[in-house]
């Protein structure tokens, strides 16, 4: 196979820019949304968005296996799913920011329930296929890197954009809370919706020629009982020493992720009381981190390979984790205005290694699928990519469920602008606790893997010798 071409490369990557952002504006603000400005218990919004999660987590793997089967002419394995799941996500994600204040609680709850499990089905239509496309069309161990560091730096930039929005649709000017405002949420949901549009139609048919000429791989046979043999082999693949440890270190980092996203609107309001400047500042530090270190993690993997690079990365997350959580403690002695311009370098250092978390596992991951295909002659990617996004959803709802109830457990208000201390210490440690345990166990179950380099290039040799024969 040809080697992939930087305007395909290009092209796949700007669906995970449209993707992304949609995912990061849903996973930043939600929860703050739905209990802030929607007045919903926390325990509340925890469930509701738990159960989106789980079912995210539940229907990745079967759309997967849908999409091994699929044999379109015309769309091939994955670009329908691409294509009708981009539709789905933008007309769901309008409508779940669209909640009618009238609504009494119980009502807003079954809404944000209602279009949180449509807009999952959506993105699972998408996200899952999308991986396995990457799978496909760049099944080189380097070139995957490559690939995935495109896909990485897409995804941050939509990661970047509700920061800049809600700069652009909250300003703060005499009203510090701006934030408590639906308006501009909806604001936000109408330009998300649009990027995600051209970015997933840029995708489909930017991509389209090369998969078109992709080899034939044998598709899989349909089986009896198939949905119930699906989550069946997720377990035997958890067992497979490569595979379970990838998968479950990933799912237990990005747990991080679920704290800092899902409180830190609220610690940044309530306890460092920073304004709807300064809070998309500092989430934009994060992804500037994010986005400048991935020259470097695909140069280390390279060097050092994958493995060590991302063991790496997890040192470097600590250490800031470590260093924001001291500016914490002396936030009230420092003063909103020194604790800001503290806070930005270790944000900034904290994105710098959380990087390496949205390229190389993925890489690694995809270096295991690319195993099997050589050895099997089947393309089983999307299972195994709904397998991979199946565990981290399952992770993440029960992270988001155990967060909901820690909120009303600390006594958080939604109904009020302000915070007794003790509530404002505790948002504290549970951001900060969260992601460094979370980070902390994804390094330990790290260490079970043992894929290298020279495993995937020896694969490869024989396989190519073998066609010559």
């Amino acid at each position: 196979m040809k080697k992939l071409n930087t305007r395909t490369k290009l092209c796949y990557a700007t669906g995970n820019l449209g993707y992304g952002t949609i995912s990061q504006t849903m996973t930043t603000f939600i929860m703050f949304f739905g209990t802030s400005v929607l007045g919903i218990k926390g325990s509340l919004v925890g469930l509701c968005v738990a159960i989106s999660a789980f079912w995210d987590g539940l229907s990745d793997p079967i759309v997967g296996y849908i999409s091994d089967l699929t044999r379109s002419k015309f769309w091939g394995k994955r670009l329908g799913y691409l294509f009708f799941g981009t539709l789905g996500i933008v007309i769901f994600n309008v409508l779940l920011w669209s909640v009618p204040t009238k609504f009494s609680e119980l009502g807003k709850f079954f809404w944000l329930l209602v279009m949180l499990i449509s807009l999952e089905t959506a993105n699972t239509c998408f996200a899952t296929p999308y991986v396995a496309l990457g799978i496909d069309i760049a099944p080189g161990y380097n070139e995957q890197s490559t690939l995935q560091g495109y896909k990485t730096v897409f995804f941050i930039i939509g990661m970047v954009l509700p920061s800049v929005l809600m700069m652009i649709f909250m300003p703060s000017g005499n009203d510090a809370m701006a934030q408590l405002s639906q308006d501009g949420y909806i604001y936000i949901a109408y330009v998300t919706s649009t990027l995600s549009l051209i970015c997933g139609l840029v995708c489909v048919f930017g991509t389209y020629k090369r998969v078109k000429s992709l080899p034939n791989y044998k598709t899989i046979k349909r089986e009896k009982n198939a949905f119930f043999k699906i989550f069946y082999n997720f377990f035997l693949t958890l067992k497979r020493r490569n595979y379970g440890a990838i998968i479950i270190s990933y799912s237990v980092a990005l747990i991080s992720a679920a704290f800092l996203t899902s409180v830190g609107m609220h610690l940044f309001t309530y306890s460092f009381h920073f304004n709807t400047t300064q809070i998309p500042i500092v989430m934009t530090c994060l992804f500037i981190g994010a986005i400048a270190s991935q020259p470097f993690w695909i140069y280390l993997s390279k060097r050092i390979d994958k493995k060590p690079a991302l063991k790496w990365s997890y040192f470097v997350i600590l250490i800031g984790i470590f260093f924001t959580f001291w500016i914490f403690v002396f936030r009230e002695q420092l003063g909103v205005n020194v604790t800001f311009w503290l806070v930005l370098p270790c944000i900034i250092f904290c994105g710098f290694g959380t990087g390496a978390l949205y390229s190389l596992p993925m890489s690694m991951f995809a270096d295991n699928v690319t195993m099997d295909k050589i050895k099997t002659g089947e393309n089983n990617s999307a299972t195994y990519s709904g397998y991979m996004t199946f565990a981290y959803n399952i992770a993440n709802s029960f992270a988001l469920l155990v967060i909901g109830v820690l909120l009303d457990l600390i006594k958080f208000d939604p109904t009020s602008p302000v915070q007794a201390l003790k509530v404002q210490n505790y948002l504290g440690f549970l951001v900060f606790g969260g992601c460094a345990i979370s980070i902390a166990l994804a390094m330990m179950i790290l260490s079970r893997y043992n894929l290298k380099r020279s495993d995937i290039l020896k694969e490869q040799l024989i396989s190519r010798q073998k066609n010559k024969k």
